[in-house]
Parts: structure tokens; sequence; C-alpha cells
């Protein structure tokens, strides 16, 4: 039977060439009146996942 890819993972988290984990950056939607202009532009950036919880998250996309 082949493996199912997780819907929600694969919107979430993008894998690079190299097999780095790419995760959006967190509180960057609500409120930004509040935040400063470097800290918007950093939001764009992605953010690396941490080595803990990357064999999950590729288990999750087996296909990626």
């Amino acid at each position: 039977m082949k493996a199912k890819t997780n819907k929600i993972a694969s919107k979430r988290f993008k894998i690079t060439k190299t097999g780095k984990i790419l995760r959006a950056r967190q509180n960057s939607r609500h409120l930004r009146h509040n935040k400063s202009k470097s800290q918007k532009r950093g939001f764009k950036k992605g953010a690396q996942v941490s080595n803990s919880f990357t064999a999950g998250i590729k288990h999750q996309l087996p296909y990626a």
C-alpha cells in the first residue's frame, strides 16, 4: 500500500534541495502595527525546523 502525504504538513513545511525543513515564523499575522519594520521584514524569511522534529515531518511527507 502506498504511503499517504499528510496534507496539513505539506502546506506548512517546505523541504529544501539540501534536505532542510523550513516553516513560517510565528507572531506574523495579527497586531502587526505594534511591531517594528525590521521585525515585519524578518517574518518573510522562513525559519528552519529544529532537528528533534525533522524525523517526524519527513515521515509525514514521504514523497518530498
